[in-house]
């Protein structure tokens, strides 16, 4: 029997505010308080329906996900996760992540998450210009990103994120990379920097922001911004995420290295393989809080069987993004399926030098990394 290792997303869908770029499913708070004990007890029943699914296997990670989880009061934290470890045991060393933007989140609350065995935080700070954490619709300064930050370090939390953004309106690559400067003041041991992008069903989609940089200039923060991050002894182990030894996240990991994964709570999803079959499932919640939270509906949204040809696409859409690539043997082991099956484009992707020459890796080359989109077209 296959082994896999099993992580657990749990989503929060309430925020501040919504910003203008975002497309999570994620709703801004009215001015109504968040039902925070019925969300607890419907997460709790959400988990309950997909345990047969995972009888026998351990949590390798769990993370908390949004929205904004640090709108939630540690308490309700700890009895969550107190009710998840009674029905899954988990591994000894489980990296436990909490989502939390700067204005939710102070030392007392901090100790708290710390408390209820929360190990890893991950804080939106997206920028410490405050101009333009204006324009991208944050609810916070660059003053209170630097008291959460320190506030989480004083707090007792040595694995953390600073999640950045660049690429933003009139950004110049000076200012982009005083923002990594800024965060690296803090020697971060995980950092998240990723492009700005206009994704569908978003306000900056339907009104794009004036003055974005030109391809050039990005392109220039890009390498600037590796070279820096380098430097300063983080290494980047994904398309946009850089750690220092050993500060990998290791939920998403689970993800890049096609994993498998429970998820709870409004429009969650989740993957998992029946390892006496070898069947691939994916399942989804609800998408809104209110029929999430409705009692007479279902939490399942929908599900899907995966194919042969989706096996193929998801697994290297996913380790692919991973700088380093991934074992051939990996691809086997996570899908079921022969390595050979994928010989023909990896030849033709090798001859290209999209891929580096390797009989035993999937690996992109520095120039397949530009054209990821044209590589996975390939396989398909």
């Amino acid at each position: 029997m296959r082994t896999i290792p099993l992580a657990l997303y749990i989503h929060f869908p309430w925020c501040t505010s919504k910003c203008p770029y975002c497309d999570f499913n994620s709703y801004a708070k009215s001015k109504a308080p968040i039902p925070e004990a019925d969300y607890i007890a419907a997460l709790k029943q959400d988990l309950l329906q997909d345990l047969e699914k995972v009888q026998g296997r351990k949590l390798s990670s769990i993370f908390m996900g949004g929205g904004t989880p640090s709108l939630f009061a540690p308490p309700y934290i700890a009895d969550l996760l107190h009710s998840i470890n009674q029905h899954i045991p988990f591994e000894k060393n489980i990296e436990i992540t909490l989502e939390a933007n700067p204005e939710s989140l102070d030392y007392k609350k901090l100790t708290g998450y710390r408390a209820a065995g929360v190990n890893r935080i991950s804080i939106g700070v997206q920028s410490f210009n405050d101009a333009q954490l204006k324009t991208l619709g944050r609810a916070h300064g660059s003053a209170q990103a630097c008291a959460a930050i320190i506030a989480t370090q004083k707090a007792g939390f040595h694995n953390y994120n600073i999640d950045l953004m660049y690429g933003l309106p009139k950004q110049t690559v000076a200012e982009a990379l005083h923002d990594l400067e800024e965060a690296l003041v803090f020697a971060p041991p995980h950092l998240s920097w990723y492009h700005l992008t206009l994704e569908p069903n978003t306000v900056f989609y339907q009104h794009p922001p004036k003055h974005l940089p030109p391809d050039e200039r990005v392109l220039e923060i890009e390498s600037l911004g590796r070279e820096y991050l380098a430097h300063k002894g983080l290494k980047r182990y994904e398309i946009s995420a850089y750690a220092r030894s050993h500060n990998t996240c290791r939920h998403n990991r689970n993800y890049w290295e096609f994993g498998d994964y429970l998820g709870i709570g409004a429009g969650a999803h989740g993957k998992i393989t029946d390892l006496a079959t070898g069947i691939v499932e994916r399942l989804w919640k609800q998408r809104t809080p209110f029929k999430y939270l409705n009692p007479e509906n279902n939490f399942i949204g929908g599900q899907k069987i995966l194919t042969v040809d989706d096996l193929k696409l998801e697994f290297l859409m996913n380790a692919l993004r991973l700088t380093e690539g991934v074992g051939i043997d990996l691809f086997t082991a996570r899908t079921g399926l022969e390595g050979a099956s994928l010989q023909q484009a990896v030849l033709q992707l090798k001859q290209e030098e999209l891929l580096i020459n390797s009989a035993d890796r999937l690996q992109l080359t520095a120039r397949g990394q530009l054209f990821l989109d044209e590589v996975l077209a390939r396989f398909i």
